[in-house]
């Protein structure tokens, strides 16, 4: 009897030896992937840094690339296509000069005169969204009356589809909108609806109403529409769902909303959409053009589309992350700057630091969760939501883990780890994005406080400037920061739906009946 107690306190030490080396074990190697993930994150932190000395670096560089790239044709990663001119500061006409080709020079001459009245729509297509807008315009008096809009999501596939998928797609949506109009809209009997169509994709410009689609960015890949008219696609799809609607003017985003923001206020001086994608567009000196070899317009002055997102340095801070991720993309090698900076990639970045660390790091337990795998799963609202949340226990972290990449059960100190991930990535963006409206400003000598002169407006649009509230904190206070006392002279105004208001003043400047009304 004394044996068979002395064997069962042998076994049940030896087994409470086991549990406690198994404990032990487990805290150990536990312990050393935290260590390994928490190097991850301070490597992340590490490449990802913007000291104010390197934001003025890339501010420099900026400001050199736009001089290059308005030197002549070529000559710079910006592109600083000449899209308007004669942007009246003092009278109530704003005459627009659209379109620049370097062998070719030709321009279309718009009126925003701000006595245009009436309904018009506009289609605004810049990323993984688009708008219909339907605004009223009231004239001088009035301005923008009413407006409505409708935003609608692509579905991936159409982003790699045909050409005639996404028109028709995109019509369908004008045809359901239309649908909508109240006892409000009165069109006079016999006229046709009108759009301006905001497309932003680089283009060749022929007409206030053609242009043809030279690439595409922000994900889209439709071999199909590459060298087409996109005006002449989107007409035949209106055709093709049976809408009586007429497209009067093309224009790029960031020129629309530099247009509808000069129309509200003169003090406007650059226009920056900080969306899915991510552009420029600032008034310029016309002496200060040596590629433009034409008439200079009687203001001075002639309007700027950079293409800022494929603006490079060798001073932007990339990462491994950035450049597998530029390696995958379609574009490869471009639009460098929108990758690290726009809504379209913010996402796709922390989901990469976040397979490493599982990777590596068994960040989620011991197999890599499959959906964490799939590139672009993590959406930038879904990161936002994630840096946003101020909850005690992150509920709202476990929850998007769960509900994007099945993932459950973390800790609070997982979800903590993955809360800073997020603020890497999007501090980065933002304060980058100061940076390069501090090159504009640098390229305008607009950096520095001068007496008597006036403020200087930058209009701000685009979803992840809209709805990411600690990017918008970030980049605000971040260019506060660059500029010191010069800040109290740069005013950032939110434009909401700039591009599209701009889009249907454009349209309203073009409408086929102006003439008849003023008869």
């Amino acid at each position: 009897m004394g044996k068979v107690a002395v064997c069962v306190g042998a076994v049940c030490a030896t087994a409470v030896c086991v549990a406690a080396a198994l404990v032990v074990r487990h805290r150990m190697r536990s312990s050393g992937r935290w260590a390994k993930a928490a190097a991850i994150v301070r490597e992340l932190e590490d490449k990802c840094g913007t000291p104010i000395g390197k934001l003025r670096q890339v501010a420099d560089a900026m400001a050199v690339e736009m001089h290059a790239g308005l030197a002549s044709e070529g000559g710079s990663k910006l592109k600083m296509i000449i899209s308007y001119s004669s942007l009246y500061l003092n009278t109530l006409c704003v005459c627009v000069w659209l379109c620049y080709d370097a062998e070719h020079p030709y321009f279309f001459l718009a009126c925003l005169c701000r006595d245009e009245k009436g309904w018009f729509y506009a289609l605004d297509l810049g990323g993984t969204n688009f708008r219909v807008l339907r605004v009223q315009l009231g004239g001088k008096e009035n301005r923008v009356g009413k407006q409505e809009f409708e935003e609608v999501s692509i579905p991936p596939h159409l982003m790699v589809g045909t050409s005639d998928a996404l028109f028709d797609f995109i019509a369908e949506a004008l045809k359901k909108f239309v649908a909508t109009e109240d006892e409000d809209f009165h069109m006079p009997p016999g006229r046709e609806r009108e759009l301006g169509f905001t497309f932003s994709f680089p283009i060749k410009q022929s007409s206030i109403a053609s242009g043809t689609l030279m690439k595409w960015t922000k994900g889209f890949y439709i071999e199909d529409a590459v060298g087409q008219d996109v005006v002449g696609e989107l007409t035949k799809a209106l055709e093709r769902v049976g809408l009586d609607m007429r497209v009067t003017a093309l224009v790029n985003d960031t020129i629309g909303t530099l247009a509808g923001g000069r129309y509200h206020d003169p003090d406007v001086i650059a226009a920056v959409i900080l969306g899915t994608g991510t552009n420029a567009a600032y008034v310029e000196r016309a002496h200060a053009i040596p590629k433009w070899h034409g008439l200079l317009p009687k203001s001075g002055e002639m309007a700027i589309n950079m293409e800022w997102g494929n603006f490079r340095s060798s001073h932007l801070p990339l990462t491994e992350y950035d450049q597998a991720m530029d390696a995958e993309s379609l574009n490869p090698g471009e639009q460098i700057f929108e990758k690290i900076i726009s809504g379209m990639y913010l996402g796709e970045i922390v989901r990469r630091v976040l397979c490493r660390m599982a990777e590596e790091a068994s960040f989620f337990g011991d197999t890599v969760p499959p959906k964490l795998k799939i590139p672009f799963m993590l959406k930038t609202p879904v990161m936002s939501a994630m840096h946003h949340d101020t909850s005690s226990d992150l509920r709202v972290v476990g929850s998007k883990l769960r509900d994007v990449f099945e993932i459950s059960n973390t800790s609070l100190k997982t979800r903590k780890a993955i809360v800073e991930v997020c603020n890497i990535v999007a501090v980065r963006g933002a304060r980058l994005s100061a940076a390069g409206i501090l090159g504009i400003l640098k390229k305008l000598g607009r950096d520095t406080l001068k007496e008597g002169e006036n403020q200087s407006v930058i209009a701000l649009d685009g979803g992840l400037f809209e709805h990411y509230t600690l990017f918008r904190n970030s980049m605000e206070s971040t260019l506060k920061e660059l500029l010191g006392e010069a800040s109290e002279t740069i005013v950032i105004q939110h434009s909401n739906d700039g591009s599209g208001i701009g889009a249907a003043l454009l349209a309203a400047s073009h409408s086929q009946y102006l003439e008849l009304e003023e008869s």
